[in-house]
């Protein structure tokens, strides 16, 4: 059955050997605005091209504002800042996520806690959000914030994630955060045009981030965006990604510790002639989805697939093996044979850096852990 497996997905991508599991493209007008940044001299942040690119994420995603940054690590980072985390504080994530997540908490000088996922999302679960905020948490009213009752550290953001692309019961978790005082910060980083009951993905919470990592469904080699409705969320973002520089003709002032993070006009230019190809590039890889979901029908193995009233991006196509011994044969096979697959990342509590972080209960993120592999997903020539 494996080999039938990799030869139907060899059959996909016939030209690539092997097969990646999502290389870049570049169908569009990218050679053309770089050259135009070359031939215009403004190759750094102050460029036409890093405020078109902020716009038309914006318009896509039908978020009022959007800030272009350097990578989507120092999007979350910058995103919870401005949401109030501060040095000695909490934030609650998924264990089940990429290490950029629990990174970026520790950036700011908090502390993740890892709240278990849900079965048929792979995203943070409302539930056990709410069980565990209910059992251990209190409400501080002279500090106005909401404290961990083991530590007494304030617990100052909410980062659920939309994992490979599949939209998480995220309405559900922005309720959650409003009742307990605690702001959402979406990690969309890899839910470029996924869709929650027809809004897109990052613009639920308070702001929401992308990645636009080489592997990502649209790519500017690297770079990241923070998305929000909230004006002055948006302000602070640019402010602080480029030195807290006060607006001078000539002079140099800044008013706070702050970043150099804002994303290049080079950067952006490949990231405006992405955009003009994002609708083509989500039918294709959403094409690809339903020739795996037909394949995988017909095996024992499971095709995990978007909750209803969802729209995702199959950014990374990922099926479900019977157990870890069954994973592992399925990657050894594949990758034998030229077919790159990949297991899905070990837990965050289980690495050393975030081993004694505070965790709920964790069944499915282990069940999932032993379970996962992302396939082939990269735009079909």
């Amino acid at each position: 059955m494996y080999n039938e497996i990799t030869n139907f997905i060899k059959s996909l991508y016939p030209n690539l050997n092997p097969v990646p599991l999502h290389a870049p493209v570049f169908l569009g007008n990218e050679k053309k605005y770089l050259l135009d940044c070359i031939d215009s001299t403004f190759v750094s942040y102050v460029g036409k091209y890093v405020t078109k690119f902020e716009e038309m994420t914006a318009e896509f995603t039908g978020a009022k504002y959007a800030v272009a940054v350097v990578n989507g690590t120092a999007a979350l980072q910058i995103a919870l800042q401005i949401a109030g985390v501060e040095f000695g504080d909490e934030v609650i994530t998924q264990p089940l996520t990429f290490v950029a997540t629990a990174n970026a908490i520790s950036h700011c000088g908090a502390k993740p806690i890892f709240v278990d996922v849900d079965l048929d999302t792979m995203g943070m679960s409302s539930e056990k959000l709410e069980d565990w905020l209910s059992k251990n948490s209190k409400y501080d009213s002279s500090l106005k914030k909401r404290l961990n009752i083991s530590t007494n550290k304030p617990i100052s953001a909410i980062v659920p994630m939309h994992t490979f692309g599949f939209p998480c019961r995220i309405d559900e978790i922005v309720e959650i955060g409003n009742k307990y005082n605690i702001p959402v910060i979406e990690d969309s980083a890899e839910s470029l045009g996924s869709y929650y009951k027809n809004k897109h993905t990052g613009t639920f919470g308070l702001a929401g981030i992308f990645s636009y990592n080489g592997n990502k469904t649209i790519t500017t080699g690297g770079g990241g965006m923070i998305i929000t409705d909230n004006e002055e969320f948006a302000k602070k973002a640019k402010h602080i990604t480029t030195t807290a520089k006060v607006p001078h003709r000539w002079e140099y002032v800044h008013d706070e510790v702050a970043y150099n993070y804002r994303m290049t006009n080079v950067t952006a230019a490949i990231g405006v002639a992405q955009m003009e190809k994002i609708n083509k590039y989500l039918a294709n890889k959403r094409e690809t989805a339903e020739k795996y979901k037909e394949l995988f029908e017909s095996t024992e193995i499971k095709f995990f697939n978007k909750l209803p009233n969802t729209k995702a991006n199959f950014w990374l196509n990922t099926i479900l093996l019977n157990n870890l011994e069954g994973r592992n044969n399925f990657m050894q096979s594949t990758n034998d044979n030229g077919v790159m697959t990949r297991p899905i990342w070990r837990l965050m509590n289980k690495l050393e850096m975030y081993k004694n972080c505070k965790t709920g209960n964790l069944d499915n993120s282990e069940w999932f852990e032993e379970r996962v592999i992302n396939i082939p997903s990269g735009y079909r020539l």
